[in-house]
């Protein structure tokens, strides 16, 4: 993917989440997405912070929605690299978070990792 296609996969990525669009948000990943974040420790009580396979991020990702009516991400940065992107954005309790996505073929996340400034639950 060229720097211009994965920086308008990364500002798609972002709108889906600010719409609440749970369908639009899981069509950026692949079936077999691993996703680490420290999330699924404080919701799932994962020690590893790892979910596996769209239906278990499916779930994570409703499970946020529904605890955070207001989930806003304000896009600050946006990164980009030979099989992928990271973007840099600050949610609406203020938090700052990166996402890095590891993309296939299809330009689909195969494999990614939410990290966050502060305690996020």
């Amino acid at each position: 993917m060229t720097t211009e296609e994965l920086e308008a996969a990364a500002r798609a990525w972002i709108a889906a989440w600010n719409a609440h669009d749970l369908e639009a948000i899981l069509a950026h990943y692949a079936d077999g997405i691993v996703f680490q974040t420290p999330t699924a420790v404080a919701r799932w009580g994962r020690a590893d912070g790892v979910l596996r396979g769209k239906d278990e991020l499916r779930r994570h990702f409703a499970r946020g929605l529904e605890l955070v009516p207001a989930l806003h991400f304000e896009l600050e940065q946006i990164f980009t690299g030979p099989d992928g992107y990271a973007v840099l954005y600050r949610r609406e309790n203020g938090n700052r978070v990166i996402d890095t996505v590891e993309l296939d073929g299809a330009g689909r996340a195969v494999r990614g990792r939410a990290l966050y400034a502060g305690k996020q639950a």
